[in-house]
């Protein structure tokens, strides 16, 4: 299936926020790996490139135009993108949508988040947590929608020994919700290709809904044409590293 490429473009004016920083206590314990990480990265922050939009954005500022309605995602239609659909085999509910183009692929979820706090420096350190556990290595580096996450997951090759699988996660946290972005393939080295799947995420939009759900909840997907969210999934903590089987459904 042939998408239209749009090639509107916002201008947009960064406005730098500065926090008045109290003095810290001469008592204060040494900051962990992980707060010395995220500091160097936020004091080092990318700046916001000009290939990006204002998204991801939410609902009610979502600017016109078309999209491929996912329920509590909408994507944006991109030249040569492959949608691959995440479902679980047990519920049959739809847990992800993985965006395919050259050779990458970049899978986008979004969750309830709470109204006061967002979810990203908790789940970044789940994700840290986990793959250190498992053998890999976990850093924070500046990007540009902030913080983000290089991982390497050890992985069993096909002739017996270990090899590494190379992830970068982005999150953003917005209004009442938090989209989590894995960006994985060709595009990790190609810096053409990543600033192609950055656009694309500032181009996602979130529909949240006013229902109540608890924090780290999935907010409902379904399928390209389908009714909207029948069976939503559990509460629960997010599992940063689950995946689900994946059906090609728009390509």
């Amino acid at each position: 299936m042939t998408m239209g490429l749009f090639s509107r473009k916002k201008k947009r004016q960064q406005q730098a926020e500065v926090e008045d920083l109290e003095p810290k206590d001469a008592i204060d314990t040494e900051p962990s790996d992980e707060e010395q990480d995220v500091e160097a990265a936020e004091e080092d922050a990318a700046p916001r490139g000009e290939h990006l939009e204002d998204g991801p954005y939410d609902e009610r500022e979502a600017p016109e135009e078309d999209h491929i309605d996912l329920g509590g995602l909408r994507v944006p239609t991109i030249d040569g993108m492959e949608l691959r659909m995440e479902v679980d085999q047990r519920s049959g509910s739809v847990t992800g949508a993985n965006l395919v183009i050259g050779g990458s692929s970049l899978q986008v979820q979004a969750f309830a988040a709470p109204k006061t706090r967002g979810l990203w420096e908790d789940v970044r350190a789940s994700l840290r947590d986990s793959v250190v556990k498992q053998g890999g290595t976990a850093e924070t580096r500046p990007g540009v929608f902030g913080t983000e996450l290089i991982t390497r997951l050890p992985v069993k090759r096909t002739d017996g020994r270990t090899g590494y699988r190379p992830a970068r996660f982005i999150g953003i946290d917005g209004p009442r919700w938090f989209v989590r972005a894995i960006l994985t393939g060709k595009a990790l080295g190609d810096k053409e290709q990543s600033r192609r799947f950055e656009t694309l995420i500032s181009r996602l939009v979130v529909v949240r809904g006013s229902d109540a759900m608890a924090p780290q909840e999935l907010i409902p997907l379904h399928l390209p044409g389908e009714r909207p969210g029948l069976n939503p999934i559990s509460a629960g903590p997010t599992d940063p590293l689950a995946r689900g089987p994946e059906i090609t459904e728009v390509g």
